[in-house]
């Protein structure tokens, strides 16, 4: 039984920040680690003690992680940014709660000896001779453990306490990964059973030595199941300290969600089930799995759920009839064609996720351009006379404050300078558009027509599709390219205002020009004739788009959601020499443009350049971050490939900031991900000067000294189909239902099952219908209730294996 976890991180706003800057602010950014490994960087918030980012990450990890951490820095252009404070939260309070944290949390101190990190290898036997009982401590090695000396690294050596005694090993200089191999035998004295305790320290020749960790076993352990193995290490226990409020506040949202995903056979008759709902008639559905879940959820469950559905049924090449079953359950409830699906409904999230995980190739190849323009150009755009900055032109000129009518006008021209080759580009995508989103639209076209055929609802069909497209694809993408994966880095304040500008526009262009020249924008005014003459071409574009013949998605089933020749990411990174070179390491990097697909990682001089050299997707054993002292470099990535020999080989590479090599880290996983043979151990550092910097070891070929870190990845548009997960996570929300189900059609059943009784009772649910119709909502439910029991039990079975399976260990302290 395979287990995965993921967690949802939103890191929402800050609050009563403490000043670090002179000016009394701060420029604060928050990092976001699970256990060692960083994860994510904000955007910095200048000049701010109450800062909003509202960044959101989704993280797949291994089940054994230990905590989630927080860390609020201030930004400093000159010199080390300084810590404000940190919020650490474990595993087990997160997972306290399904529905998760969500709160305003208080920042506390950093404690540089609650900074602990890594794990330690013992094996612990308790021996009996004539002269009483032996404690003997095998210390093997340690690794990751957290670095305290300037160059990055640590001269750690461990202490043993048993009862009164102690006893230390050698120190080991220069490393974060120490081999001791040293054997330490304590004698046992007289009095109560005592714990053990093991602590390593860091070596420091002047001043006091620095705490690395600790771990502590109790007298039963020793006793029944001596420690072997590897141990997290952990600080020192101590009262967790308040800081009084004094250093602010994050407000977070956290969730962990956890499954056991059972064999693929399991799952096939709820996937039968879920195929069979879109099958039949939806208007009528009120017993199928779908039709139950659409009741049931809501919010950011809903949105996750709809992500899940839409990846089953493309894998299953049935997106296009899933998509038609919702479409026309809302619009058979809709009355109001101005309504139409405005609400964040199943069918709503469900499209938008679908153009998400279709689409977006071709999002980036519509907007990267001109969003790369807005940002390299950084022009001040501002038409609303209320935020105009009249003083800005006189501060980097020497005539006068301009009029505001001069900076309408001059905003006026560059508007449409980016936004006429915004709408060029969308106008004329028709034949790049995927399509399973064209075969989607005209079927929710023709839906839209067949319930508001009316004349007076004549752009309603229009708007439906236009209202996905561009109100909840294009304008989202433009106003935040971060989130849509178009940019590495949010926009500064003056890029964002003029995407937000540029956002509305494409917005009230997606309306067909509803409501334009109404509500609060009126300052929106000048951009009217260029919005109006956009909106005919739009109607044309949609017209075309929806001409196209075909009522299946091609491909059949079990595709996947990026083609193997499709790029997935691109961008110029620094790649080390291969040869040996004479130089610096930090002058061994040379830049190039590197394009990762299904099935090649390749790199040349530029983009443009035709001599290109690759590394096979499917060569690759391990994609790691390599230590900074490796080469003196920062966001340093390694590629651990394998020839057809066997031999080993590897290719660093340096990304510009975390968020870059965290991005490229998750894409190069995951396009690895089926490969076989990946390497459970690897070296963070690099063989130079005949030993690697990391563990010191001398020989090229020795066993790595780190774990591999394959599963951690960031959930994004190309992650894989995995329809057992998929299965699974549809199969835990449907659980929350059940009972409701059970109710709605099948207890009053046991009574009278007559047409009659079905008549006289009419409850609400199903009031109105007719008997054979009740009949078959009840068999329905009666089928459904049936598998989810069957994988009720299946799952009571695995976890009673995995419980046989796994002996009892040493209790953790």
């Amino acid at each position: 039984m395979a287990k995965s976890s993921s967690l949802n991180v939103r890191v929402v706003e800050g609050r009563a920040l403490p000043a670090k800057d002179v000016s009394g602010s701060s420029d604060p950014y928050c990092i976001v680690k699970v256990d060692d490994e960083v994860v994510a960087r904000t955007a910095t918030i200048w000049r701010s003690l109450s800062p909003f980012w509202g960044e959101e990450y989704t993280v797949h990890l291994p089940l054994d992680f230990h905590h989630l951490a927080f860390y609020v820095l201030d930004e400093d252009t000159v010199g080390h940014d300084d810590i404000i404070g940190k919020i650490s939260l474990s595993r087990e309070a997160i997972a306290a709660d399904p529905r998760g944290i969500d709160s305003w949390i208080s920042l506390s101190h950093v404690d540089p000896d609650a900074e602990v990190q890594g794990e330690i290898c013992l094996a612990v036997q308790m021996l009996e001779d004539v002269r009483g009982r032996c404690l003997r401590c095998h210390v093997l090695q340690a690794r990751d453990l957290a670095p305290r000396d300037i160059f990055g690294t640590s001269d750690p050596f461990a202490r043993v306490f048993w009862g009164s005694q102690s006893l230390e090993t050698s120190t080991i200089k220069k490393t974060r990964f120490p081999h001791w191999d040293e054997v330490l035998e304590l004698r046992e004295m007289p009095g109560s059973p005592s714990p053990l305790r093991v602590e390593l320290w860091d070596w420091d020749i002047v001043g006091k030595n620095d705490f690395l960790g600790m771990v502590e076993f109790p007298p039963q352990v020793l006793q029944q199941n001596p420690p072997n193995g590897w141990f997290h290490l952990l600080p020192f226990p101590r009262a967790e300290e308040d800081s009084g409020g004094s250093l602010g506040a994050l407000r977070l949202k956290v969730r962990l969600t956890q499954d056991h995903v059972l064999p693929s056979q399991y799952y096939q008759p709820l996937r039968e089930l879920l195929m069979e709902s879109v099958l039949g008639p939806a208007e009528e559905d009120a017993a199928s799995p779908l039709a139950v879940l659409e009741e049931l959820t809501s919010g950011d469950c809903r949105q996750e759920l709809a992500t899940k559905l839409v990846k089953l049924f493309f894998g299953q090449g049935l997106a296009g009839p899933f998509l038609d079953y919702l479409t026309r359950r809302e619009v058979a409830r809709t009355t109001d064609p101005n309504t139409l699906f405005r609400s964040n409904s199943l069918a709503s999230k469900s499209m938008e996720q679908f153009l998400k995980l279709v689409g977006m190739p071709y999002l980036h190849e519509v907007l990267r351009p001109v969003i790369n323009r807005v940002f390299e150009e950084k022009m001040y755009m501002e038409l609303d006379p209320c935020r105009m900055d009249l003083g800005r032109t006189r501060r980097i000129s020497f005539k006068g404050a301009p009029s505001e009518e001069h900076v309408r006008e001059a905003s006026l021209g560059l508007l449409t300078g980016y936004l006429g080759p915004i709408m060029d580009a969308i106008v004329g995508s028709v034949g790049r558009c995927p399509p399973a989103i064209r075969l989607a639209f005209k079927q929710l076209r023709q839906c839209v027509e067949e319930r508001f055929p009316q004349a007076e609802h004549e752009d309603v069909k229009n708007l439906a599709i236009s209202g996905f497209l561009f109100l909840r694809f294009f304008a989202p993408a433009i106003l935040t390219p971060k989130l849509f994966d178009l940019r590495d880095q949010h926009a500064d304040p003056q890029t964002s205002r003029s995407l937000l500008l540029l956002a509305k526009a494409v917005q009230s262009i997606g309306n067909l020009g509803q409501q334009l020249g109404q509500g609060k924008e009126l300052w929106m005014a000048p951009l009217h004739p260029f919005l109006l003459q956009s909106i005919s071409r739009v109607r044309d574009f949609l017209n075309q788009l929806v001409d196209v013949d075909g009522k299946e998605e091609p491909g059949g089933p079990a595709r996947a959601l990026v083609l193997p020749s499709v790029t997935v990411r691109e961008g110029y990174l620094l790649k080390h020499k291969e040869e040996p070179t004479g130089l610096a390491p930090r002058f061994a990097f040379k830049k190039r443009y590197f394009r990762l697909s299904g099935e090649m990682l390749s790199y040349s001089r530029s983009p443009e350049c035709q001599m290109r050299s690759s590394i096979p997707v499917s060569h690759i054993r391990a994609v790691e971050r390599v230590d900074e002292g490796a080469f003196q470099l920062p966001h340093v990535m390694q590629v651990v490939t394998q020839d057809g020999a066997g031999a080993l080989h590897t290719t660093y590479l340096q990304c510009k900031n975390v968020n870059e090599l965290n991005q490229w880290l998750s894409a190069l996983r995951k396009a690895s991900a089926p490969n076989p043979d990946k390497l459970a151990a690897w070296h963070p550092g690099a063989f130079r000067s005949a030993h690697w910097t990391c563990c010191l070891q001398a020989e090229r070929s020795a066993a790595g000294c780190s774990r591999t870190h394959s599963a951690v990845t960031l959930g994004d548009w190309s992650d894989p189909l995995d329809p057992d997960a998929e299965t699974q996570m549809v199969y835990r929300q449907l659980l929350l239902g059940r009972d409701r189900l059970r109710m709605k059609f099948l207890e009053d059943s046991t009574l009278d099952t007559t047409p009659e009784a079905d008549t006289e009772k009419g409850s609400s649910a199903t009031e109105g219908a007719c008997p054979d119709a009740l009949a078959h909502q009840r068999e329905a439910a009666a089928r459904l209730l049936e598998v989810l029991a069957d994988l009720d039990q299946a799952h009571e079975e695995f976890q009673h294996q995995e419980q046989r399976k796994v002996a009892p260990g040493p209790l953790r302290p």
